[in-house]
């Protein structure tokens, strides 16, 4: 076994961090943590930045990263929110609640997916550097969805579509079987399809991946396509959960989503990630933001150490690949 590095997707200290974290949280909040009702809030909570991790996580294994999953979710799910608005006209008009609940997920889920196709060929047949390209369309699809809603909230969906946000099966809450669902989804993709197979092999090298006979502009465009979906299925979870729609919600979550990341093991320059040290990732600061909310910390409060944390582990990491400065001082002596 190969030595574990802080970081890596099956790494034991990522591990180690999760339980800690989690045992210390018991031990200093024991009355507020440890309760059904804390576990089940945020089983609730962490899937829609969850999936949305899971798509910067995609792009960043390919060597990109894709910096509109938010603006992407918030156009797919105004779309869905307007036609779920519509449900009182069109159960008028002999249309069930059902029907119009799944015209909704569909509608949010092709806009979701004609978002990533944009980014995909803008990346590959325009040529432009994806953090560049997925920065642009970022404001291009919110600023999209603020002109279809004119900057005001959509309400009034079906009380039935309120239970993929809302609901539990078996006291467990319906959004962690979604999010359960799509990452087991995705680990198999990448471990055991071709497509995974070529996202490894362009991250690692796109050179090499090309001389191997990989389409690289085909890879890409399927991975920022899957990113988009993803972004789909949160856009989802999020409206049903807080029974409305307005541009602008979840803007906190890219950082988060490239923070749990990067946390988990996914290597920016691309190469390497995985499912199961994201999802430790995600449980390490879902806990850590439970503990602050119970303390009363300012949500500014928790920005500031979210990215206090993701310039921790950029150090960590990039130490780690060439070598701390300690160690170079004693090769000199």
């Amino acid at each position: 076994m190969g030595k574990l590095k802080l970081g890596t997707s099956d790494n034991l200290t990522l591990f180690i961090i999760t339980i800690g974290t989690i045992t210390a949280m018991s031990i200093f909040l024991p009355e507020k943590f440890l309760r059904l009702v804390n576990f089940q809030s945020m089983a609730s909570q962490f899937p829609e930045y969850g999936l949305l991790a899971l798509g910067i996580m995609l792009a960043m294994i390919t060597g990109g990263i894709d910096l509109s999953v938010v603006s992407i979710a918030n156009l797919s799910g105004v779309v869905g929110a307007m036609v779920l608005a519509s449900h009182v006209t069109a159960q008028e008009m002999g249309i069930s609640p059902a029907t119009i609940i799944a015209l909704a997920i569909i509608a949010a889920l092709v806009v979701s997916l004609i978002c990533g196709f944009i980014n995909g060929v803008v990346i590959t047949a325009v040529g432009v550097p994806a953090i560049i390209a997925t920065l642009g369309t970022n404001g291009l699809f919110i600023g999209f969805a603020i002109i279809l809603t004119e900057g005001h909230g959509i309400r009034g969906f079906p009380e039935e579509f309120l239970f993929i946000g809302s609901g539990e099966i078996l006291t467990i809450p319906m959004p962690l079987i979604i999010f359960i669902g799509v990452a087991l989804s995705i680990s198999l993709m990448l471990k055991k399809s071709s497509q995974g197979f070529k996202m490894y092999m362009l991250g690692s090298s796109p050179i090499v991946a090309r001389f191997s006979g990989i389409n690289n502009a085909m890879v890409l465009i399927k991975t920022y396509l899957l990113s988009g979906l993803l972004s789909g299925i949160a856009s989802i979870i999020i409206i049903s959960r807080v029974n409305s729609m307005r541009p602008g919600y979840g803007y906190a979550y890219l950082l988060l989503g490239v923070l749990i990341a990067i946390l988990g093991g996914t290597n920016p320059e691309g190469g390497r990630g995985g499912v199961l040290g994201l999802t430790m990732a995600i449980v390490i600061l879902q806990v850590l933001q439970s503990g602050l909310n119970i303390l009363g910390f300012n949500p500014f409060f928790k920005k500031f150490i979210w990215g206090l944390i993701l310039l921790l582990v950029m150090v960590i990491n990039f130490y780690q690949t060439n070598g701390w400065p300690w160690r170079r001082l004693v090769k000199r002596n």
